[in-house]
């Protein structure tokens, strides 16, 4: 079962409370404090796009940047076996370590 969702380039993941028999979900990867809920799918959907479409405006109205789940960097450490492979995969592919790198982990996160 998928149980996140996004929307203009922000995610969310989806929770059902069976208290209050909703689902309930949360915008992942910022300082600001997002979230939102409905009782169908339909209602769940239109209020995460209300939600963020809500924070964008704020931001504009307010002249401040929106947060970003990410800047596009990324430091990692990993072993050095692991360095050494994918470098060497990275040239067998004729891509920079970087490149090689995005592409990896882009599928293995399926964006």
């Amino acid at each position: 079962m998928n149980n996140s969702m996004s929307y203009q380039g922000y995610t969310a993941r989806i929770e059902f409370d069976p208290r209050d028999r909703i689902f309930v979900g949360h915008v992942l990867g910022l300082a600001d404090r997002i979230s939102f809920h409905g009782e169908s799918v339909s209602e769940l959907i239109a209020d995460f796009h209300h939600a963020v479409d809500h924070y964008l405006a704020d931001c504009k109205k307010t002249g401040r940047a929106p947060d970003k789940p990410a800047s596009g960097k990324l430091m990692l450490r990993v072993r050095p076996e692991v360095h050494a492979a994918a470098a060497i995969a990275a040239k067998a592919s004729g891509k920079s370590l970087n490149q090689w790198a995005d592409e990896i982990l882009g599928q293995a996160a399926l964006v």
